[in-house]
């Protein structure tokens, strides 16, 4: 059985939780909830939907409380990746009223980020469900928050690419030019993976039809990224290419062309838009 997200990313989920807990937080604590609250006081609050989505976050909620919070009991009436609606109860918090109002900002920017992510990875990986492709993310993320939006992605449905700068290795047009050209980084890129102890996955962009022949002659290429291409270019570099290695539809795809870009053949497309302008999810915790 693989693992699980939270499995996988814990280290850095709890990397995250902890930059957030010192920036709401630092040293001093939550002065207002201390001023009105004594120690140990004991309520009860839920989490309300202002709008409805796909529900991601709780995962990450039930982390931060069993590391900063583990006498807040957190009841879940949905779950990540449930549909939800305006006005129903998501899930209800109960324990130490400090350490609820204490955290309450964090727990909400983070379910109404995730859910927004996940909504909007869900509506593009449907509309395209009809064609073989997949919705992949990017590293055009949140600066600190990054784990968090990838992990919403998969709830939504969508592929994660490469986390981040470490663990793959992707040939960009800067990287290509300042090489002086596609076989000259190809061939850089090939000494360096056979020095390395551990393979990583290579995905190198190609921005025209020569730089797909290119690329095909070196069969250890792990995924042709065809960027910046038209739906007509992408269809004849994807026949081109003939299934001999993957291959991903990068720049300036959006909800409004995703279908004809995945109706190209591509196997994935890949959307900085749902990290970087997915809306947020209003969510509310009250008293009960």
């Amino acid at each position: 059985m693989s693992k699980s997200f939270s499995e996988t990313y814990q280290e850095a989920l709890l990397h995250c939780i902890q930059q957030a807990i010192h920036e709401d937080l630092n040293a001093a604590g939550d002065h207002t909830t201390k001023a009105v609250f004594p120690q140990d006081h004991q309520s009860k609050a839920k989490l309300v939907a202002k709008g409805g989505g796909v529900l991601a976050g709780v995962g990450f909620c039930k982390l931060l409380l069993a590391n900063h919070a583990p006498n807040v009991k957190l009841t879940p009436l949905f779950f990540d990746g449930t549909l939800f609606s305006k006005g129903e109860t998501l899930f209800t918090l109960e324990g130490d009223i400090q350490k609820i109002l204490s955290l309450e900002r964090i727990l909400l920017n983070a379910l109404q980020r995730m859910s927004g992510i996940a909504t909007t990875t869900q509506f593009i990986q449907q509309s395209i469900a009809h064609t073989s492709c997949m919705v992949l993310d990017t590293r055009k993320t949140t600066p600190n928050f990054r784990i968090a939006e990838k992990w919403a992605v998969a709830i939504g449905g969508g592929v994660n690419h490469r986390m981040g700068l470490y663990d793959a290795i992707m040939l960009k047009d800067n990287h290509i030019d300042f090489c002086g050209g596609l076989p000259q980084a190809l061939q850089k890129t090939k000494s360096y993976l056979d020095n390395l102890p551990t393979p990583i996955p290579v995905i190198v962009e190609a921005r025209t039809l020569y730089d797909v022949d290119v690329c095909l002659q070196y069969k250890w290429i792990s995924r042709v990224l065809l960027d910046n291409m038209s739906p007509t270019l992408l269809t004849k570099a994807v026949k081109q290419i003939d299934g001999a290695l993957p291959t991903e539809a990068s720049g300036n795809i959006t909800p409004k062309n995703s279908v004809e870009y995945a109706e190209t053949g591509v196997d994935f497309i890949s959307l900085g838009y749902i990290t970087h302008s997915a809306p947020v999810i209003d969510l509310s915790l009250r008293a009960i």
